[in-house]
């Protein structure tokens, strides 16, 4: 029997390795951005062409390489940082493995220009595919200079499974500020297509944190730290009430190195645990510095995820930390034991004339409002004139004479006609009214009460908005007939830089929908328009929270671009409409549910509706 085992060749062997490795231009990203770091390099430029297919380029200050060593980086299991085995569990650097160079120079055209502290010239390696095309001396700046072109150029199948650039460009800003949150005493800087994108001088970690996520930042967070024998848990976490519907801005290090761990994710969302809604993730960037011989980082390829050896203090201690920085900033309820409650000054209420006259806070509150010539925040609501105002406050049982006897329609029709819109909420018809003088009741502004031939018919108010303006939003998106209303002040909107890739990415499907906007450079753009049928008020914060419930979606669901933008706009539009509702608003809502194609759900499968049979209502009162 002929033998049919073999060694396989290096060009192919690199090309698996590659799979793991390289996965896409945001994969060649972090390998190269982590050795600048190994390198002790304070300045480092990245440049990327058409989200990294055609370009990814990092230049650092850092130690430089010889000849002999530029050569060797682009072996197998070539590494500078492990020499023996117990190197393994000693170790503090970010790449270790010995692949990553071998990898990207198996599936791309890599040029390298490098040159040691103190050397007279540098060497120039060009090599595609594997191969080592071109080898010399040249003079260029201390440091390193990786310039990796044309990813999968040589494997066209791996190139066919890229996204969009958008998409590419979104995966590289992630792995960018990774690196850049890890590192602020390192400056960095991120061009795209010849456009700065980031510029981030060496800071500390808290000024670094605004320069990446925006200025809105500086007020949301808190600073956190405690130090254990056993394991450093410092960095900064969000105020609850800032926490987002995306759990997009949440980093974890463990010695300097990014990780994804839900078990420490757990931690942190247990000391936020009454502070923010169950939906809501809040802020955090947190590192973690332990004995590098307690944890195990080579069990994934790309090094994101780690094993500690001892799993429940590291969360202990993690869960400490926060709850501990959450109380230190009177963010978490906590009991002050050093005020002694028995000795507490009362604040007496004083009274003039017995129990019918008027207290003092009152009269103080009424004065106040006089004097600085202001009214109440009721609409509708004229103060009395001073003269007048003792009479009006001593005759208020004559205001409620001609209701106390008569029926719910006789006091409907008496409150509306005395013109104040208080009492006109107030006492509006009740909720029990015949079904046959109204279709619908509303119920706490979020159920409708319908009567059906064979009962009852319960609407969840948001749930039936959610499923009519989804289906409305995907007809305009696939007939691309979405109306805009021009603002009357158009308003500027600074988003985040990835924000602003999806922005962009979006662009013709939020026109089509009936937004406008324009670019206004940086990650800055101009809001003109929104569509048609929605409330002008709060634009902004709409569009923030659009974009917010898309990353939701996707992180999530795997839905086409039209489809996840239909239901997130329908979601939050559907969020905002709780509030009281005419008849007419009433009939309408109930009318456009059922003329939808599915009325039963929204588009997350939640019911929209509930019918309960007579049969079910005679049996709640038999069991009584």
């Amino acid at each position: 029997m002929p033998d049919i085992i073999h060694l396989l060749p290096d060009f192919l062997a690199n090309q698996i390795a590659a799979g793991e490795v390289v996965q896409r231009p945001a994969s060649v990203v972090k390998e190269l951005l982590e050795n600048a770091i190994d390198a002790q390099a304070t300045s480092v430029q990245l440049i990327v062409k058409e989200a990294g297919k055609q370009l990814v380029q990092v230049v650092d200050n850092g130690a430089g390489m010889s000849e002999t060593d530029a050569r060797m980086c682009f072996e197998r299991h070539a590494t500078s940082k492990i020499r023996t085995t117990e190197d393994l569990f000693r170790i503090r650097t970010m790449g270790f493995r010995g692949e990553a160079m071998a990898s990207i120079g198996a599936v791309a055209q890599v040029e390298l220009k490098t040159k040691p502290q103190g050397a007279e010239t540098g060497t120039k390696l060009v090599i595609e595919g594997s191969e080592v095309v071109l080898q010399e001396p040249v003079v260029t700046p201390e440091g390193t200079s990786i310039a990796v072109k044309n990813l999968f150029y040589n494997v066209p199948a791996r190139r066919n499974f890229l996204k969009s650039n958008a998409v590419e460009m979104r995966h590289i800003l992630e792995e960018f500020q990774r690196v850049a949150l890890a590192y602020p005493e390192v400056s960095f800087t991120l061009h795209h297509n010849d456009m700065e994108v980031f510029n981030l001088p060496a800071t500390k970690l808290s000024q670094r944190i605004v320069s990446i996520f925006g200025s809105n930042y500086k007020n949301q967070m808190a600073y956190c730290e405690e130090d254990t024998g056993f394991l450093v848990v410092k960095g900064y976490v969000g105020k609850p009430e800032h926490a987002k519907k995306t759990r997009g801005e949440q980093f974890f290090y463990v010695n300097n190195r990014f990780v994804k761990s839900g078990y420490l994710n757990h931690a942190v969302m247990t000391a936020f645990e009454g502070l923010v809604a169950k939906e809501n993730h809040p802020f955090y960037v947190l590192f973690i510095e332990i004995d590098p011989e307690k944890i195990d980082i080579n069990v994934h390829p790309t090094k994101t995820e780690i094993k500690f050896e001892d799993e429940k203090t590291v969360y202990a201690i993690v869960h400490a930390a926060v709850k501990r920085a959450l109380g230190a900033y009177n963010i978490a309820p906590s009991l002050d034991f050093e005020q002694d409650v028995n000795y507490a000054p009362l604040q007496p209420i004083r009274l003039q004339g017995g129990f019918n006259s008027e207290f003092e806070p009152e009269k103080k509150a009424e004065s106040k409002a006089t004097s600085s010539g202001g009214s109440t925040s009721f609409p509708g609501f004229t103060p009395p004139a001073p003269a007048t105002k003792r009479a009006t406050s001593r005759g208020w049982e004559q205001l409620y004479e001609p209701m106390r006897n008569a029926e719910p329609d006789e006091l409907e029709s008496t409150v509306a006609s005395s013109g104040t819109g208080l009492l006109s909420d107030a006492f509006a018809a009740p909720d029990t009214a015949p079904a046959s003088t109204k279709k619908a009741i509303q119920i706490h502004q979020k159920y409708l009460l319908v009567q059906v031939k064979s009962g009852m018919m319960v609407i969840d108010q948001q749930a039936a908005q959610e499923r009519i303006l989804y289906e409305k939003y995907i007809a305009s998106l696939q007939k691309k007939t979405g109306a805009s209303q021009a603002l009357l002040f158009p308003q500027t909107v600074e988003l985040s830089a990835t924000d602003a890739v999806l922005i962009k990415e979006l662009s013709a499907e939020f026109k089509d929908m009936g937004f406008q906007f324009e670019d206004f450079g940086g990650n800055t753009i101009i809001l003109n328009g929104i569509p048609a049928d929605v409330q002008a008020a709060n634009e902004k914060e709409l569009l923030e929270e659009l974009i917010e419930q898309y990353k939701n979606n996707s992180a999530t669901l795997k839905l086409d671009k039209r489809e996840n933008l239909a239901r997130a706009m329908a979601k939050r539009l559907a969020a905002r409409s709780q509030a009281r509702m005419s008849d007419l608003e009433m009939n309408s809502l109930v009318d456009k549910l059922f003329a939808c194609q599915v009325p039963n759900y929204t588009p997350g499968g939640q019911k929209t509706l509930v019918i309960m049979e007579l049969s079910q209502l005679h049996e709640l009162f038999l069991k009584a």
